[in-house]
Formats: C-alpha cells, structure tokens, sequence
C-alpha cells in the first residue's frame, strides 16, 4: 500500500485526464478541481474518567452546482485534511455519475473509534454534529455514514442538530437507523451497486458471470455485501481479506460464512473453510477473473498494478487506485469500473432516504432496489457510451467525462455569483 501518494493529487490528475476529452473552458476546470471551503476545528471533549482529549475534525464542501453537498463522515486515524478534500470531491462526480441532484461532501475525525467507550463516541459525535450545526441541514449539506460510522453516528447527529436548532428535520443526515427515519435498503445499498456493476461489465465483456472468481480486499459492509450479491449471481468467491490478512480456497469461499466468522471472532483470518492464508498483497494479484478493493485508498500502485492478475476491477473502496496504476492496468488491458460509479449505491439510496425524510413517506424495499438498478444501469450505459464515442483510454475517465460535463452544464446555467 502507497500511503504516500495524496489522495487530493489523484482527484485533480483524474479531473484533468478527463478534460482532455472535453470542450470546457481551462479556467472552469481549475475551478471544479478545488473545495469551495473546507472546515478544520479541534474537538475538546471529556472522556469517561474526567480527562480532557482533543480531536481533529474535517468537513469538506468540494462543489455545489448540481444541489446541497452530500458525503460521509469517517472516523479513522489517517483522516487528513488532504484525504477530506479528495473524497469530498469524489462526491461531486460520484452523484453525478448517477445522476442525483447532489454536490460533494465528506467529513472525517482523526480517531481509532475501537480505543473509546460507546460514551465516549457519543460525545465525540455531540461534539462535531455542534461544530457542523452551521454548515449543514436538508437543503444545505447532509452527512452519512463512512469508515467506522453507521446508523448510531448519524441518529446522534441527527438528534444534537435537532435539539440544537429546535425543530424535526430528519433529511438533515442520511444513513439513519430505520426508526429514526432511514431508508429500507441503505444498509446493502453500496454492495449492491458492486454487484450490479460486476454484472454489468461482464455483459458488456460478452462473458458469464456465474464462471467467474473473485477476491475481494477489506470485508466489512461494502465488501462483504457486495461478495454475497456476487456470490448470488453464480460466482465463486476464492479470496476474502481484512487488515489481519486474507483467506483463500480455490474451489470458493462462502461468502455468508465468512462473514459470520468475521462477526464473532473479529476477523476473517481463522475461517475453517478457507484452504489456506494470504496476505493482502498476495490477495490482490491473484489469478481470478473479479477483483473488488473494498478497502482504503491507495491500494494498489503502478508498481503492484504489474502483478495484478484479474481482468476485471471494482473498485468497491474510494480511490483504491492510483493514477499511475490506471496507466498500468489500461496498457494491460484491464477493466477498471470506478468507484464514482462501482459503489455509488450508499449516495444513491441516501438521496432515496432524502427525499422520503423531505415528503414523510416510506419506500417499500422493493422499490428502493428497483430505482437504484435503473440508476446504476442508466450510468453504466452512459460510461460505456462515453467510453465508446470519445477513445478515452479507460472507463475511469469515460465516467469523468460524463460527470465533469453535467457539472460543467449546472454551473453555465446557473452562472458564477459576482
């Protein structure tokens, strides 16, 4: 792993890759490669034993032209203020890509959550959902859940910005325990836009999914899920891995199981299905046909990207790959489904979560899967249409180019604010 490659480099190298196919004015472009602002504050909170701990905290806006700025909060000791910017602006092309009325956003503290108490995590939360009182709200920016967040971060936030501003605004969050007004299917939601996307390229590929092998790196909610539904449609999931290592069987995993074992025992390391263990390296350029880095940023770089064995990536994790390794794998004819659009299903159906917090009216499940296939598809085609019709080397930034320009068209129709 390349922990030394800035994530906010790689987002402006992405950017600028894809206004080589554009027609678009130098100078917008420049504009829709930095944050519109971005929030750093210092969280002073009391621990359990009456101690006082301090806590940095981030909060990028990256661009608002197509809506409110949308993105997670992350809860990690490598969150940096670089890392904020770049996953902030993944957003804005992430809603994008699936076309939902959304700009970008994320949110992050500097903090191993495992070293606290459950109470002290709530303090923690009260403490930023405070900070963040300003900035967000239902037509401003909306937060969600991230890396070690979920449903219990966002109902305190929700309840501090609630009681703080004295009202019921439930859309103020997404990501929402189900009886604090979240959405039936958000749980799956990224997993599945895994699963569709697999699907979807191997379609495009003309090949049969229910032959393949993957391996999928970081086994937590995306990556977890997202090998199940693959799983479901007939494939053979070989190789699972957390930040323990990896486990491997060549005959296929299951996929249910492992993740049963991971719940109990805190890894998937230990699986008594597993014919042997790997690192997580060894696990990434094993000979399968699916790929799915499911885990941090920076996984795979140029020099890895050479030994990368798998014809096809998803890209379940938030820039799993450097630009370099981009380079790598198109010039090896490797088909990389970016993340802007492979795990696009959690902002897809917070925005279904949005807007029945906006109209106080529920989704059958049902219907949440069904819009969220029918977005996911619709962007897959435009990707591949783009791919097709502009000769860019790779989906990546076909999928840039798609998202850029519908950018580029809010804000010329809406015009800069003197």
């Amino acid at each position: 792993m390349v922990d030394e490659v800035n994530p906010f480099e790689s987002l402006q190298e992405q950017i600028d890759d894809a206004a080589e196919y554009l027609d678009a004015d130098e100078g917008m472009i420049d504009r829709l490669k930095q944050p519109e602002r971005v929030l750093e504050t210092t969280l002073s909170v009391e621990m359990d034993d009456g101690s006082i701990e301090t806590f940095r905290a981030y909060r990028s806006e990256f661009n608002g032209d197509r809506g409110p700025y949308k993105g997670g909060i992350r809860y990690h000791p490598g969150v940096n203020r670089a890392e904020v910017k770049a996953l902030s602006g993944w957003m804005v092309y992430k809603c994008a890509a699936v076309d939902i009325p959304y700009g970008g956003g994320k949110g992050g503290i500097e903090i191993d959550p495992s070293e606290y108490s459950e109470s002290e995590l709530e303090r923690i939360t009260r403490t930023f959902a405070t900070e963040l009182r300003p900035l967000i709200g239902e037509d401003k920016d909306i937060p969600a859940p991230d890396v070690n967040t979920g449903q219990r971060e966002m109902d305190w936030i929700k309840d501090t910005y609630e009681t703080l501003e004295d009202t019921t605004e439930p859309g103020v969050v997404t990501g929402k325990s189900l009886d604090n007004g979240g959405s039936k299917g958000r749980v799956e939601a990224t997993g599945r836009s895994v699963s569709i996307t697999a699907r979807e390229a191997f379609e495009y590929l003309d090949r049969d999914i229910s032959e393949a092998t993957v391996a999928v790196q970081g086994y937590g909610n995306a990556g977890s899920i997202g090998a199940r539904l693959i799983e479901d449609q007939g494939a053979d999931v070989v190789a699972v891995s957390d930040s323990s290592g990896a486990v491997y069987d060549p005959d296929g995993l299951d996929a249910r199981a492992v993740k049963e074992h991971k719940s109990e025992t805190g890894s998937v390391v230990g699986y008594e299905g597993a014919s042997r263990q790997l690192t997580n390296e060894e696990l990434l350029t094993l000979d399968v046909d699916i790929l799915v880095p499911a885990a941090l940023e920076n996984a795979i770089d140029a020099d890895l990207a050479e030994d990368v064995s798998a014809d096809v990536i998803i890209e379940a994790a938030n820039g799993p790959l450097t630009p370099d390794a981009d380079d790598v794998l198109a010039d090896r004819d490797v088909y990389v489904v970016p993340d802007i659009l492979a795990n696009a299903g959690g902002v897809t159906v917070s925005y279904f979560e949005w807007v029945q917090n906006r109209q106080r009216f529920g989704w059958t499940e049902q219907r949440v899967n069904e819009e969220l296939e029918r977005l996911v598809t619709d962007a897959f085609d435009a990707m591949t249409t783009a791919y097709e019709e502009r000769g860019t080397p790779n989906f990546r930034t076909a999928m840039y180019t798609v998202s850029i320009q519908r950018v580029l068209d809010a804000a010329e129709k809406s015009g800069l604010f003197p």
